[in-house]
């Protein structure tokens, strides 16, 4: 009955399915190869998250692990590694638990050392800080610090608070590049979408401190969004209106297209749930057209798998080139505050 409404959000999920056994995959948070000539595996990568929580950044950062790369990686949990014993088939079942893992060194009467760690339950947090962090990095080397990045991974409570960490630092650069690809939808993209509608207008100027914009966040000049055809739901809706308020150019590709929300009420004597789609949106120029169809960018741009592969970002490039044309075009009017008044008492005429 779901299948044949024909529209987004409307799944089925539990109820009466035998569970599987499930055997949690530990990770190490690190990109690795097999050395032949050693017999080990190398480590190429440690992949560099968010150092201050648990769980968010590679075990090898650890203080006193000492791991670096380039080293190699021999045995874990005692078990010496080879080509066909794989440091995750190792890891299998040991997501939160301390492992302990063996790398060779130099030191001859030593040629050994085991360290303990605990394996990642999931490394995805530690990848997307690192993508975030080496877009971040590209757009400022790129444009010579006059434009700031800012990815949203969804439109719910952590996309919110990923958008602010970052927004409020890139804020103070001359453009912006608004990145929601792979948005997984919520329903914040409103009050987003009214703080990047600011419109620079003023400074507020203190005795001793630096001027503050007014209003407050408010971009100085361009905004160029990137989107996705994985971005879906309030990432429709973001996509749609950031074109409907002429906030900038939307460079990627069509969107996912699915715009009719749910609520989860009810639950079936199995146990199953079903969501129930009752929230459509309509809006002024395409009425109900978003739904099963998306958002068409301004500019078309496709990442294709190779593009994966040998590590190219054509979308972020061509976002890239865009904005600094309109930095071009357009530079942003910045005042030099000449000309105060003077407010000083006035001068008394000579008796």
């Amino acid at each position: 009955m779901q299948g044949e409404l024909g529209t987004s959000h409307a799944y089925e999920m539990g109820g009466d399915y035998r569970q599987g056994p499930h055997y949690a995959q530990g990770s190490l948070g690190a990109d690795y190869e097999y050395d032949g000539e050693k017999d080990c595996y190398r480590i190429k990568h440690i992949i560099r998250g968010d150092v201050w929580k648990e769980g968010k950044d590679s075990p090898l950062n650890s203080p006193g692990v000492n791991v670096k790369e380039g080293n190699q990686l021999i045995a874990i949990g005692g078990r010496r590694l080879s080509k066909i014993i794989t440091p995750n088939e190792l890891l299998v079942n040991q997501a939160g638990r301390e492992v302990n893992l063996t790398f060779a060194t130099a030191d001859e009467k030593e040629p050994t050392r085991t360290v303990c760690v605990k394996a990642l339950n999931s490394e995805a947090p530690a990848r997307y800080r690192e993508w975030v962090q080496n877009n971040r990095e590209k757009v400022h080397q790129q444009t010579k610090g006059l434009v700031g990045y800012v990815h949203i991974p969804d439109m719910g409570t952590q996309g919110y608070a990923e958008f602010h960490r970052y927004y409020l630092a890139e804020v103070v650069y001359d453009a912006l590049i608004i990145d929601i690809r792979c948005n997984g939808g919520g329903h914040v993209s409103q009050l987003i979408l009214e703080k990047l509608a600011r419109k620079r207008i003023g400074y507020d100027i203190s005795r001793w401190g630096e001027p503050t914009p007014y209003p407050g966040d408010s971009v100085l000049g361009p905004i160029v969004a990137l989107n996705d055809e994985f971005a879906g739901s309030d990432g429709d809706i973001f996509s749609h209106c950031f074109k409907l308020m002429k906030l900038g150019v939307l460079i990627g590709k069509r969107t996912w297209g699915g715009v009719i929300g749910i609520s989860t009420r009810y639950s079936l004597v199995d146990g199953s749930m079903t969501t129930q789609p009752e929230y459509s949106f309509w809006f002024e120029d395409v009425g109900w057209g978003v739904e099963n169809y998306g958002t068409d960018p301004d500019i078309e741009v496709e990442r294709k798998p190779q593009d994966y592969v040998e590590g190219k970002d054509p979308q972020l490039d061509r976002a890239i080139r865009e904005v600094m044309e309109q930095l071009e075009k357009n530079p942003p009017k910045k005042p030099d505050f000449g000309g105060r008044p003077d407010l000083s008492l006035p001068k008394l005429p000579p008796r």
